[in-house]
């Protein structure tokens, strides 16, 4: 197995995800546990994780250097290599540019964990310090235009490091380095299968039993795995729930219960709650109260209507891109509250089950294809859980909300028409709160600003901006600014992530 040690990055666990994937056990522990891991589970390799602190920091996060006298090989990535330069007798410093986003990475010397390897990719940073000084053995083996380090290896020791990060998709060729580090380097062999339908059924039976639980039904394909897994598990003692918290999009509601009602046998009730949420959100313009109190109603709504039905399990769609972002591991730094995770209340009136926790969503996806969940629930575009809420810059109020689905709708109706909608991640529109001058009519008219957000993503914890074509784009703006009589100037958010987030908010 390998032993990865988690620094807080919020890609730690889909390290171990992609380990696994390649059919290797992990074993992710915190620094202070890593010597004692490493004795008793005497792993093939240790993978040093991301984190956002720095090697310097009053608290910073370090490892007993011990661990680098057990004879087994090392792989620093991003705060990993940082971490192994500080400790084995490099150097780093804050550097002089950040680098967030996408990058290229040159290699200036092959190595095992290289080998393969293009001479020029394009990999994904988030970082500011920088090593300016290897440690001694160990040579240069690749930069980047801002950092010369951004690669080092001792081949002598087995210890490699590199500043990006292989572990996320945009990374080129991230799996061939891991893939390198794992059975070239580590000598591990390949003999784990991921977790099958059927034993996840059995866990959620073992779980509920014969009780009654209740399902947060969003019709997203989250909710919805999790509700058709619970659904097998228990049948008849399920009971979905479709909150409609007037935060969603337009006619979204009716189109939902119609698609269930068509393809599912689970009891489906919809709780009509739109006057709640809005008095509940008047005046509220910070973003991290807007999902506390999406979290607070959208469970007490929950619950008063439950108690009706007899069930003390709630099941969740919650997938580990929530858990993570919502400060999911002990030294991670929280993004976002995800009403689901962090946005919940501590007391409520629910056992939780959330057989999707430790998934991403393309691994969700894969699992709704082998049940046979159809196209249309596969591939409709991610949504957050509060909704059009967090798409709205400052207060919600029902004026905003109308602008922003009459502009949402035609972003994904120009998406569609340009038979883009399946290969694209996300495709929304945002209200941004800005005033700006337009000319309507010879006349001067000071309206709203719209964003259009279009991106690419696989599991939700990178993600790059489409490039749509400029007819598209055109067709976008000119319905917007005609069709939406509020709105004066349309703008294209062309940022990835990191350092923006998917959402605005």
């Amino acid at each position: 197995m390998i032993l990865i040690v988690d620094f807080g990055s919020q890609t730690a666990h889909l390290i171990g995800r992609r380990v696994r994937d390649l059919g290797v056990e992990t074993k992710i522990v915190l620094p202070n546990d890593a010597v004692s891991a490493a004795n008793q589970f005497k792993p093939k390799g240790v993978i040093l994780s991301g984190g956002p602190s720095s090697v310097y920091a009053q608290q910073a996060l370090l490892i007993d250097r011990q661990i680098f006298n057990f004879q087994i090989p090392f792989l620093g990535i991003c705060y990993g290599l940082q971490l192994m330069a500080h400790q084995l007798g490099g150097r780093v410093t804050p550097g002089k540019k950040k680098e967030y986003g996408p990058t290229v990475f040159r290699i200036a010397a092959q190595n095992k964990l290289l080998k393969g390897l293009n001479r020029e990719m394009r990999v994904w940073m988030s970082h500011f310090d920088q090593a300016v000084k290897v440690p001694p053995g160990a040579t240069i083996s690749g930069s980047t235009p801002s950092v010369e380090i951004a690669a080092f290896a001792d081949e002598s020791k087995k210890q490699y490091a590199i500043q990006f990060h292989p572990e996320v998709h945009h990374t080129e060729d991230g799996g061939r380095i891991l893939s390198n580090f794992i059975f070239d380097i580590c000598r591990e062999k390949a003999d784990i299968k991921t977790a099958d339908i059927i034993q996840m059924t059995e866990e959620i039976r073992k779980k509920i039993g014969k009780n009654k639980a209740v399902c947060a039904l969003s019709g997203g394909i989250d909710s919805t795995v999790a509700a058709y897994l619970t659904y097998q598990a228990i049948g008849s003692n399920l009971v979905c729930f479709y909150v409609d918290t007037g935060l969603m999009r337009e006619n979204e509601t009716n189109q939902v219960i119609d698609s269930f009602k068509k393809h599912f046998p689970f009891r489906l009730k919809v709780i009509r709650a739109e006057e709640i949420f809005l008095k509940k959100l008047e005046g509220i313009i910070d973003p991290e109260e807007k999902r506390m109190i999406i979290g607070e109603t959208f469970i007490r709504v929950f619950e008063e209507n439950a108690k009706k039905s007899g069930a003390g399990f709630l099941v969740q769609g919650t997938i580990y891109p929530d858990v993570i972002e919502s400060k999911g591991t002990e030294h991670a730094e929280k993004i976002k509250t995800h009403h689901n995770v962090g946005g919940l209340p501590e007391k409520h009136g629910f056992k939780i089950i959330e057989p999707l926790r430790m998934l991403y969503k393309d691994e969700v996806r894969l699992l709704a294809k082998k049940m046979k969940i159809p196209n249309e629930f596969i591939f409709r575009h991610v949504f957050p859980g509060p909704g059009l809420a967090v798409r709205i810059i400052g207060e919600v109020t029902r004026d905003k909300l109308d602008i922003l689905r009459k502009a949402d709708a035609i972003v994904v109706e120009e998406i569609k028409k340009a038979g883009l909608y399946e290969q694209i991640w996300m495709a929304f529109a945002v209200f941004t709160g800005v005033k700006s001058t337009g000319v309507t009519g010879d006349e001067r008219k000071y309206g709203e600003t719209i964003a259009v957000r279009v991106i690419e993503s696989k599991d939700t914890m990178t993600a790059d901006w489409v490039k749509l074509p400029y007819r598209v784009l055109e067709r976008i703006s000119e319905r917007i600014v005609a069709e939406v009589f509020e709105v004066v100037r349309v703008v294209y958010d062309i940022t990835t992530k990191p350092p923006a987030t998917m959402e605005w908010e």
